[in-house]
This record gives C-alpha cells, structure tokens and sequence, in this order.
C-alpha cells in the first residue's frame, strides 16, 4: 500500500547516528512524557540471552526525551516501517506507537515511536546507574559491543546540542572501567 504523506520517525537512540533508512528531512524533536532510559535488557543487538546488554527505550515519566525526527519521502514509507519493524520489534520489548512531538520550528507532527513494554521480561527500569555501567562495559550483541552503542549515541547527542547528563556519565564510566566485552 502506497502512502499519500510522508512518514515521520523519532530517533532517540541508535537511529539517530544509524538510521538504516533514506530520510527527506530531518528535524530537532522534543517527546512529552517519555524519558531516554537504558531500561531494556538487550539479548540480540547489544548482548546475549547469557549475557544480557542494556539498549535505550523511552519509559514514560514526568519528563520529556529530545532527539532527531527523520521525514520520510511517501514513497518509501511502508519499506520504511518493514525495515523498523524487523529492527526495532526483534523481540516485541519495544511497543511501536503513534506520538505527537514538538519540532524545534514549532511545527508538531506525529510520529512512529518505539517505547518500552513494560510489561516485558526485558524491561529493567530504575537500574542504578554504576550497575548500567557495569552492563554495558562488558556486553556484546549481533551488532556489536554495547560500549559502542552508548558512546556513539551520547557523541551524536552532544554533536546536535542535546544534553543528556545520564549518559554522558555512563560513556565516561564505561571508559574508565575499559573492560574487555563478554559475549
């Protein structure tokens, strides 16, 4: 089926220096009611079901996540959504959701958002921070070590002027501990 508009995605982890998809225009977002958390035990792309990583979803709480909403030409939007479906929805952790979010040129536009269940057995919310740390210093997944993952979405955020205190403080612990990966 053949989309008449473009598609919006929010990128608020990995898909913001690693989208995998072609995008027409991209845009600084900002999501009420959600915050960028490393609440999700990752068995496929960051760990291993013995030696579970630790990804980034949104959980909803009193604050707010910004991060990148990519435009995506209507021609390619449904081979866009099977891209993400197959990426994102690997182990049905992540809900994918339609959410309104506030471009920073006032425009508010809805976009596909991909948050945690949790419900899931995968969700680990309110993880002490050195214990995330721990995790991610020493996971390695199908796309990686975990290490890589955190340090290049706490740069990319830092590279487009989005500050996120937590994780900047976990990519300078993860170095400091500089463990060899577990896979």
């Amino acid at each position: 089926m053949l989309r008449r508009k473009s598609l919006w995605v929010f990128g608020y982890g990995s898909l913001i220096w690693d989208p995998g998809f072609a995008w027409s225009s991209r845009h600084i977002a900002r999501l009420d009611g959600y915050e960028r958390s490393f609440c999700m035990r990752s068995i496929h792309h960051r760990g291993t079901v013995a030696h579970p990583g630790l990804v980034l979803a949104l959980d909803r709480g009193a604050g707010h996540c910004e991060g990148v909403a990519f435009e995506i030409p209507a021609r390619i939007a449904d081979e866009t959504l099977e891209y993400l479906r197959a990426r994102e929805l690997i182990s049905a952790a992540y809900l994918e959701s339609r959410e309104s979010l506030h471009l920073r040129d006032g425009r508010r536009i809805d976009a596909v958002t991909y948050v945690i269940d949790r419900a899931h057995d995968q969700y680990c919310g309110g993880m002490d921070l050195e214990e995330q740390a721990q995790i991610i210093a020493r996971a390695v997944g199908g796309r990686g070590p975990n290490c890589d993952y955190l340090i290049n979405t706490a740069a990319h955020l830092g590279e487009l002027g989005l500050r996120d205190p937590q994780l900047d403080w976990l990519a300078q612990r993860v170095r400091e501990i500089g463990a060899a990966p577990v896979k």
